[in-house]
């Protein structure tokens, strides 16, 4: 049960994470662009990639979740827990790539 619970927390922050960081407190929570210059802030697609942003973690949060119960009804929970580890970190270098198409170029 303690299994469920913590993939529920764990979901229920990359859903956070998508709602919560906007335009106004990017700034603050948004790893990379909150180092940027104000050179290179202009030069980059905020709104475009908050859109993106969104629709990547809260697509996260799903299929993960259903990777898991998948994984959980056909093997065991401890099979399920790896696919799942296995499947969130997956995707993170593909949103880190997808992040540099933002850039607007001069």
């Amino acid at each position: 049960m303690e299994m469920f619970w913590g993939i529920i927390i764990c979901n229920v922050t990359f859903i956070c994470a998508a709602f919560i960081v906007n335009e106004n407190n990017a700034d603050m929570l948004l790893a990379g662009y909150n180092t940027m210059s104000k050179k290179e802030k202009e030069s980059f697609d905020l709104k475009k990639y908050l859109v993106f942003f969104k629709k990547f973690f809260i697509k996260l949060a799903i299929y993960t979740s259903l990777i898991f119960l998948t994984f959980y009804i056909a093997f065991d929970e401890t099979t399920a827990f790896i696919a799942y580890f296995i499947s969130a970190l997956l995707p993170m270098p593909y949103v880190i790539y997808k992040g540099y198409k933002f850039k607007i170029k001069k």
